[in-house]
């Protein structure tokens, strides 16, 4: 059956199961003005018993359970749209014509329809990723305000029916390519994560990236270095982390991708560790390569006695953390302006080394996640157009540079570029971007 025929059986059968859940709903009175409608009503019994577990033909083909239940989640929730706008009008009609048991009617009416509401509201509840704590939470709140609840609804099904089609065509893209293995590179993947974060297992910095690209042939290797040091030490840092790998895989090099500050850290280890033999390539996403102008202007004016207690309580943080002696003045103070203008007279690149670069910028202030849409602004005053912490004219570096824009509202904010909201984002997918990125590197021989 070819997708198309399938999408609009798919729609008949819904418009099936809406109008069964709208006869059972209104059983009561429909059975005292049709004599024949008694002869079918258990055999409708049956089949809405059938449809609540079955509530669509197309979703029955996804690829996992969570798939598979967000998909008849949404369905149903949207068969509960369509039955209770048709039993409110037939309502109305009642209750206008003053027909006798239209009060019991409404009561059946609503607990029929209840019944799909809350078996399609459980099953994206538990299986939808997308809708994240924002969308729960609003479910939750406006549940019982009229016509909000309403809105609100629309948007928790137009969240997850996207999530369901765009997550199934993921995984169908890479059953379909798997053989390709078009992200094996000649040597494998070094990611490297920016200031302030660590290399987590139950919480990886680069969120769904990394398992898409393995998936697609990649080997991956992680920085593994401390959240929050001057470059130089981070630097020393990822040379020992790079010797390492090579030395226990025996793979010759590696193709670093570096986020953020940490693209910083590998240009200085590549220029001051003597690294030529040991990397392929450098690939850096939203790195401030000149520096933050808002980091020079902030440490000019935030006093020094605050700013040595914000030190202190992220330098106690990050300790907890597993950072053995983080330093967050000196890691700060080197992605400012002047800190990276200085640097960059005697960081030099490496001829044999293949250097590119990306960029990316949100597109107002509210588009990013906190903390990015408070920073936009002012991020903006001083360096102009930006992700949300690193201006436009600071990203590129290298023989190739890309910078990603998206039309609308939303933007690609700093974090989106490693996934760190694990959000799906209209007109970016960050993972099949990764992949094609890591595809390049294949090509290119490294």
């Amino acid at each position: 059956m070819s997708h198309k025929i399938l999408k609009y059986t798919d729609l008949l059968y819904k418009l099936l199961i809406a109008t069964t859940v709208f006869l059972i709903a209104n059983s009561y009175l429909i059975k005292n003005t049709n004599d024949t409608f008694g002869k079918f009503f258990i055999p409708l019994i049956c089949i809405f018993i059938f449809f609540n577990f079955v509530p669509s033909i197309y979703h029955s083909f996804n690829q996992t359970k969570k798939l598979k239940q967000s998909g008849y989640g949404y369905s149903l929730l949207v068969i509960f749209l369509l039955s209770a706008s048709a039993s409110v009008i037939y309502e109305i009609i009642l209750i206008h014509n003053k027909t006798i048991g239209w009060g019991k009617n409404l009561v059946i009416s609503i607990l029929v329809n209840a019944l799909v509401f809350w078996n399609g509201m459980i099953r994206v509840y538990l299986s939808s990723k997308q809708l994240g704590v924002k969308w729960r939470t609003i479910g939750a709140i406006c549940g019982l305000i009229p016509i909000v609840h309403l809105i609100v609804l629309g948007k928790m099904i137009a969240v997850t029916r996207s999530e369901t089609f765009f997550e199934n065509d993921k995984i169908l893209l890479n059953e379909k390519r798997k053989e390709e293995q078009i992200c094996k590179t000649k040597y494998p993947i070094l990611m490297v994560h920016g200031v302030f974060f660590r290399d987590f297992r139950y919480f990886n910095y680069w969120g769904r990236i990394p398992n898409e690209l393995e998936q697609n042939g990649a080997t991956i290797y992680y920085g593994n270095h401390q959240s929050a040091l001057s470059v130089k030490e981070s630097a020393r840092e990822l040379n020992d982390r790079i010797r390492q790998i090579i030395n226990e895989t025996g793979c010759q090099k590696v193709n670093i991708i570096a986020h953020s500050k940490g693209g910083l850290d590998c240009r200085y280890a590549l220029s001051e560790f003597d690294l030529k033999d040991c990397v392929a390539s450098l690939t850096t996403i939203n790195t401030p390569h000149r520096g933050c102008e808002f980091a020079d202007y902030l440490l000019g004016k935030i006093p020094e006695k605050q700013q040595t207690a914000v030190a202190n309580a992220y330098n106690s943080a990050l300790k907890k953390l597993g950072d053995e002696n983080p330093n967050f003045i000196e890691a700060v103070t080197d992605l400012t302006a002047s800190a990276c203008t200085k640097r960059n007279e005697s960081v030099k690149d490496i001829p044999d080394i293949f250097y590119q670069s990306v960029g990316s910028k949100l597109n107002h202030a509210s588009s990013g996640r906190f903390p990015l849409n408070l920073s936009y602004l002012l991020v903006k005053y001083f360096d102009g157009k930006n992700d949300g912490l690193v201006g436009e004219q600071s990203f590129e570096w290298g023989e190739q540079y890309q910078f990603l824009e998206i039309e609308g509202k939303r933007g690609i904010s700093h974090g989106d570029m490693i996934d760190l909201n694990r959000e799906n984002i209209k007109g970016f997918d960050v993972r099949e971007f990764y992949v094609q990125l890591v595809k390049d590197l294949k090509e290119k021989g490294f």
